[in-house]
């Protein structure tokens, strides 16, 4: 992503946007542009960029530090003052004026013939400790970002490659993982100073909605389409499941609505903790009838007393 690109122009919302709309706004994008549901060339891409910006802006401490140090806020040390960055920067934009040919404006005003590293010298400069060394070891921040996965990839879990910021990561997604489940990567976050160790980074699992699975913590639930014979007399049918087909029994006399229960066909968990499937039938008829099967039709008619709109 173009480093002058501001976070909010991508999520197309204002600077004081709450953090529903934030959220609202990259849910609308991330649906719009996953790679399993646009196959356009560029969707990856712009995926990508969306989830960057949000995983800026989700979070109330970071999106403070974006706001206040642009995109430069993620070489500030967590202790520098916004005003002071600001005063540094402004020194710093005026010499780039005097001694750049042509250098343009950025985030801020900031100009691209800074040097950085003066910059930040002439920020530390009169901040010394005590010792006479410099800021000390600065742990690198704990950082979050959403990972999207559907429903089939976090039934099965496995390898899987992000972007976050400028880095390509390569990950294990545990099996089962559920919408809103934190995956911790250690020392994935935020650079640390001086030696410090880098912090972590959590990603947030969000969970795409699936045209045949409703998911309901680890259960899972599936509409299960039978022919009214199979309803009436009982029959074995089969049900799609994420991880393949499974057979559920059909018991005679049953009615549409009727939810059956696959125990531990659900999301996968650790031990017993696997959820269930419940496939709810859905009672089907024949959107032709042959003469033959509309002559049986009609004979069972003629003989059956049953009514379902009679109160029993």
């Amino acid at each position: 992503m173009p480093p002058d690109r501001d976070f909010y122009e991508i999520l197309g919302v204002r600077r004081g946007a709450s953090q529903e709309d934030v959220q609202r706004a990259y849910r609308k994008l991330a649906r719009a542009h996953h790679p399993d549901v646009n196959k356009d060339p560029s969707a990856e891409d712009r995926f990508k960029e969306v989830s960057e910006a949000y995983s800026v802006l989700s979070d109330p401490g970071t999106r403070r530090r974006y706001d206040a140090f642009g995109p430069e806020f993620r070489q500030v040390p967590d202790d520098v003052d916004p005003e002071t960055w600001a005063r540094a920067r402004n020194r710093g934009a005026g010499a780039g004026r005097a001694g750049a040919r042509g250098g343009g404006a950025g985030f801020g005003g900031f100009q691209e013939g800074v040097d950085l590293d003066d910059l930040f010298e002439g920020l530390f400069s009169g901040r010394r400790g005590r010792s006479g060394g410099g800021w000390g070891p600065i742990p690198g921040a704990d950082q979050e970002a959403e990972i999207v996965l559907t429903v089939e990839e976090a039934y099965r879990g496995g390898p899987r490659s992000i972007t976050v910021g400028s880095r390509e990561l390569r990950i294990d997604i545990p099996p089962g993982v559920t919408d809103g489940q934190r995956i911790r990567l250690a020392g994935q976050g935020g650079r640390g100073g001086d030696g410090a160790p880098a912090g972590d980074l959590y990603l947030i699992v969000r969970i795409a909605s699936h045209p045949r699975y409703r998911i309901e913590g680890r259960d899972l639930h599936v509409l299960l389409p039978v022919t009214p014979w199979e309803a009436a007399l009982g029959a074995p049918v089969v049900v799609d499941t994420p991880g393949g087909e499974a057979k559920v029994k059909v018991p005679p006399g049953t009615s549409g609505g009727r939810r059956l229960r696959l125990r531990g066909r659900g999301m996968p968990g650790r031990g017993d903790k696997a959820g269930d499937l419940y496939a709810e039938v859905r009672i089907m008829v024949p959107d032709r009838l042959s003469e033959e099967e509309r002559r049986l039709f009609e004979q069972l008619a003629a003989v059956s007393a049953f009514d379902p709109r009679r109160r029993r």
